[in-house]
């Protein structure tokens, strides 16, 4: 994994594809490539390092002319990042000419194709499972790109999205996907395929989407090869990988070009941190009927009976988005009265887990295509769980493949740590809980109080966001030590968690999240004259507690940083810092509690050096188990 582009059209290819990459660049990579089909064959370049480099590279060789091409940004998984891992890879046919193939996903039975392949003559030259597959297409090529595609794909086992190219057919691009997405964008007599919309989203904004399993042939080539000039005619068809047509739709994005630029601002993160109060009025926008006191949840709608009669709600997510699923377990059993629990999805299919009559299975993950979460969703459906879903991107596979669900509408992500993308999961599940808590035994004088607050929500955040230069500052005075706590009680022990996660991702500072009771357990004996360790101290039922638990840290010399609800002084006898939100019911105080934690993590990154917006090791979205 991590990003392909790929096109065949009317255009000169090269240019776009670098463009394409570029745009790519925030899901996180360590090399990159690309191939170009020319008059004298396929030319290949491939670079460690930054997109950037690879176009250095290309345009040192001359430059590549032709209007079929794919390209690659590579995350390291069989293999260290070295040019000869990077993609594209290649095979050659038997008679003489080149595939190649660049893929996102993992083959989990390439050592026993690249033993049959290598019987059969073929020489490798990375450790790549990747190379296996574009090796295994030459070999099964009989002069049909697509059917050999078709052909090496039933021998496959794994996940894959791949875009396929070969000398032999000059106009003819074929793609496929299982369990990674791949999206095709179908402009004026050219297509341009890619693993994310906003690799698209500049060219065209009519795209379709594959489901697992099928194959898409892409063909553009001139009326007249002597005269590109005089037009080009473009069909294209998927299929199934048994050669079934199938019939796809054409959908529209639903972003635009605009909202995935920077906009003046240094760094993505920095954006989509301050652009929340607007996600948050997005995310909120009819769906607050404050007259008729309900909260409106229209994909819902045909499932509203089975939702209130549900004895038991599972949420299952990975990294941010399961600690939006923490949240969950506190708001479903304090708003609806129902068993909850949160699972990492990537433990929860590998337990046979036990799935109850009445059970609803809700995946949250921003980008819809987090592999781990699909297939716990697909376990948990298959037992007969009601399947739900919180996804931000419309028309991903988890939206696709839920019985029904709620968009986040918060807009386009492009950060790798995610920021309001968990504002607006903790949001929509927080209206879910409404929803159903009302139709259980909530009040309409206390939904109505809920609502209420959740309609001021931007400008609260908004509130919280004048205070990025203060955070700052108090960050600056701690940025040299590399080991932090997050404490929290209640709801503001998953934030606690989130903060935690935020700072490691970003700043590489070594953090760790927990309940505060839970340090007296323990971690109380990491702590030493000056730690810092950020405190989660609104007011609310337990906060008492925490203040005492402030009071063991600052007994043993830790700095205490707090998070506190505005009107409180009696913190500043505790705490070096303090981070005021506003005053808002126990179950909505995550939903602004967490945004200084994301502006200190950020903060404390750029003090450090780092490249905020593409954090080493990490990819956007992980489409891999």
């Amino acid at each position: 994994m991590c990003g392909i582009v790929a096109y065949v059209g009317n255009r000169q290819v090269t240019a776009l594809l670098i463009e394409g990459l570029k745009r790519l660049e925030y899901r996180g990579y360590d090399s990159a490539g690309v191939a170009v089909v020319t008059t004298g064959g396929i030319k290949i370049g491939r670079t460690v390092g930054r997109v950037s480099v690879l176009e250095n590279h290309v345009a040192e060789t001359g430059g590549f002319d032709g209007n079929l091409g794919i390209a690659h940004t590579r995350w390291a998984t069989h293999g260290p990042p070295t040019e000869a891992n990077a993609h594209p890879h290649c095979g050659t046919t038997r008679d003489g000419q080149t595939v190649a193939l660049v893929h996102n996903g993992i083959i989990e039975n390439y050592a026993a194709l690249k033993k049959y392949l290598t019987d059969k003559g073929h020489q490798f030259t990375s450790q790549t499972d990747t190379e296996v597959l574009a090796k295994l297409i030459a070999e099964l090529y009989q002069g049909n790109l697509e059917q050999a595609v078709q052909a090496a794909l039933h021998e496959v086992t794994g996940a894959y999205a791949i875009a396929v190219v070969t000398d032999a057919e000059p106009y003819t691009l074929v793609c496929a996907r299982k369990g990674s997405p791949l999206i095709i964008g179908i402009a004026d007599n050219s297509y341009v395929v890619a693993s994310d919309a906003s690799a698209i989203i500049s060219h065209t904004s009519q795209v379709i989407t594959l489901d697992d399993y099928q194959v898409a042939r892409l063909h553009a080539e001139p009326k007249d090869a002597r005269n590109p000039g005089n037009g080009w005619n473009a069909d294209f068809r998927t299929t199934t990988i048994d050669n079934v047509l199938v019939s796809r739709e054409i959908s529209q994005l639903d972003m635009d070009l605009q909202q995935i630029e920077l906009g003046g601002y240094a760094h993505y993160m920095l954006k989509e941190i301050m652009e929340q109060p607007e996600a948050i009025r997005n995310c909120l926008r009819g769906r607050i009927d404050q007259r008729e006191c309900r909260v409106v949840l229209g994909g819902l709608a045909k499932h509203t009976r089975e939702l209130v009669r549900a004895k038991r709600f599972l949420f299952t997510a990975q990294g941010t988005a399961y600690h939006a699923g923490l949240i969950a377990e506190y708001l479903f059993e304090d708003l609806v009265k129902v068993p909850a629990r949160c699972e990492y999805a990537s433990e929860f299919r590998y337990r046979n887990p036990i799935i109850e009559d009445s059970t609803v299975a809700i995946a949250i993950s921003q980008s819809g295509e987090t592999a781990d979460t699909l297939a716990a969703l697909r376990e948990a459906k298959e037992r007969g769980a009601l399947a739900l879903g919180a996804v931000n991107v419309v028309g991903s596979t988890i939206a696709r493949e839920t019985d029904a669900g709620v968009y986040l509408h918060v807009g386009p992500e492009i950060g790798v740590a995610s920021t309001k993308a968990f504002v607006g999961q903790v949001l929509v599940l927080t209206m879910l809980a409404l929803y159903i808590g009302k139709r259980r035994f909530l009040s309409d004088p206390v939904v109505s109080s809920y609502l209420r607050e959740l309609d001021k929500l931007p400008d609260y955040i908004a509130r919280v966001l004048e205070q990025s230069d203060h955070v700052r500052d108090c960050v600056q005075r701690h940025i040299h030590r590399d080991n932090w706590l997050f404490l929290g009680r209640g709801y503001n022990y998953p934030v606690a968690l989130e903060g935690a996660l935020k700072l490691k991702e970003i700043s590489y500072i070594h953090a760790e999240g927990m309940p505060a009771a839970e340090m007296k357990h323990g971690p109380i004996a990491l702590i030493d004259k000056g730690m810092p360790v950020v405190f989660l101290a609104t007011q609310g039922s337990q906060y008492e507690k925490v203040i005492s638990n402030i009071e063991e840290v600052r007994a043993r010399g830790g700095s205490i940083l707090a998070v506190a609800t505005e009107g409180d002084s009696v913190i500043e006898r505790y705490a070096q810092s303090v981070f005021y939100v506003p005053a808002l019911p126990e179950a909505l105080q995550p939903l602004v509690a967490v945004i200084p934690l994301q502006l200190l993590a950020y903060h404390a990154a750029v003090l450090r050096g780092h490249d905020v917006d593409k954090p080493r090791n990490l990819a956007k979205s992980v489409t891999v188990e």
